[in-house]
């Protein structure tokens, strides 16, 4: 027992040593590295000044000196960015719902702006812009080389103005002009109807008005149905939802989850990480729910999604959703300027992070895209089905009572509506489809 207490004493002993031994390197180390970050800084300064010297036109130091620390930041990810004072103020505006311009969420990449998704209802939704498409050019001038905040510069004007934006597309062969008409972005943030017994709700983004638009919208769907036992579930679609403030995905995500995590963030440091937790009380009351995604869902779609999903309280339908799996936080300058960077990334119940990989569907239902020849023809020319009834002195059918038949005409009515549902919005169809067969199952102890 001596020996092991020797032995134990001789080891932490040895220990202080070591740590005293390297103490002086250690200091050395980081005297070294703080004289070469002010040497870097000297040299920063000493270009600046060269620049507002010699430059062959005389520069505008205040934009020059914005340029270099929105060069810092772009340097580090996507997201991170300096805001001008007009720039934090646009954001604001945006955040409250209401803004002029497109209606697209934009990201860059290798070098383009590339479509995270159109916004419902919005300029560039009804010009046909599609998640994942990449704008090379703004009325012919390219955006190859520019940063993301330069670029949505272009792209912003006086409503009521024209703007041609060139777009390529994968399954396109060639480049593309598409013109646009810039108007005043009022976003609902939520939309909601009933189709069938399925109440559908359109999650548009993640804005001050979400959640209370959910609830008010939710309850006014469920009263007009006859209350939830005539509701045979929920569609939450998050497709080409680019995502927004985390505060209201977690509350949505809440809505429908009675307990546990919904999600948690972690940054460089660990003790700085955060959870958030669920409370008691479900919007659905225990219906079951499918969650629409697919690659324009990004960032607090893909966290409402990933939640619902880990906790199996949703199926999700459609395809991968975007990947954007971090955390920007908006920091107040001086000047009334802003600094937008990226603190942590955040991750699901089970723990995994989606950053770059994306929510995938437990179901995978690819959108068709629509046939522009078959929406060409004309209404009508498809030939008319014929059956028995149609048949010059059929027999009736005797086994059924007038109140049977008027139900079954009744169910076929329905049916119809379903497929031509299919036809307009096919991954929706799907959902709800999947909502019936839970249904006709019933109650599962």
């Amino acid at each position: 027992m001596k020996k092991f207490v020797m032995a134990a004493m001789g080891g932490t002993l040895a220990g202080v040593i070591a740590t005293t031994q390297f103490v002086g390197p250690l200091l050395a180390q980081e005297g070294a590295k703080t004289t070469s970050v002010y040497e870097q800084l000297d040299l920063f300064g000493d270009i600046f000044e060269r620049i507002r010297a010699q430059y062959v036109e005389e520069v505008d130091e205040k934009k020059l000196i914005e340029a270099a620390i929105n060069g810092m930041l772009t340097s580090l990810d996507p997201h991170s960015s300096y805001l001008s004072p007009d720039d934090a103020d646009n954001m604001r505006v945006q955040t409250r719902g209401e803004f002029g311009g497109l209606g697209i969420e934009v990201t860059q990449e290798e070098g383009f702006v590339k479509v995270v998704s159109p916004i419902d209802g919005t300029p560039a939704a009804e010009a046909g812009i599609e998640s994942g498409d990449f704008i090379t050019h703004v009325d012919g001038e390219s955006v190859l080389g520019l940063t993301l905040d330069a670029a949505v510069d272009l792209m912003r004007g006086p409503v009521g103005s024209e703007i041609v934006i060139t777009v390529v597309r994968e399954d396109q062969p060639e480049p593309f002009d598409v013109s646009i008409i810039r108007d005043t972005i009022t976003l609902q943030a939520v939309r909601t109807r009933t189709e069938g017994e399925t109440v559908v709700l359109r999650v548009t983004t993640f804005n001050d008005q979400t959640t209370s638009g959910l609830e008010e919208g939710l309850a006014k769907e469920v009263e007009a149905a006859g209350g939830i036992d005539n509701v045979n579930g929920f569609v939450l679609d998050l497709r080409n939802n680019p995502g927004g403030l985390l505060t209201q995905a977690i509350r949505v995500s809440d809505s429908f989850l009675e307990k546990g995590e919904i999600v948690s963030t972690r940054g460089r440091d660990l003790a700085d990480g955060e959870r958030y937790n669920a409370t008691e009380g479900d919007l659905a009351q225990g219906k079951p729910i499918v969650v629409l995604i697919n690659g324009g869902s990004a960032s607090a779609s893909e966290i409402v999604a990933g939640a619902l999903q880990d906790h199996r309280r949703a199926i999700v339908v459609g395809t991968k959703s975007f990947g954007k799996g971090s955390v920007q936080t908006v920091m107040p300058l001086r000047g009334d300027g802003a600094m937008r960077l990226t603190t942590a990334r955040y991750y699901t119940p089970s723990g995994r992070s989606i950053q770059a990989l994306g929510v995938s569907p437990d179901i995978i239902v690819q959108q068709p895209r629509r046939d522009a020849a078959s929406e060409e023809e004309e209404p009508g020319t498809t030939p008319a089905s014929r059956s028995e009834a149609d048949l010059r002195g059929s027999l009736n059918n005797d086994s059924l009572t007038e109140d049977e038949i008027r139900q079954i005409e009744e169910d076929r009515a329905k049916a119809e509506t379903a497929a031509a549902l299919r036809e307009e919005d096919y991954q929706l169809a799907y959902a709800i489809d999947i909502l019936k067969g839970l249904s006709a199952l019933g109650p599962q102890e």
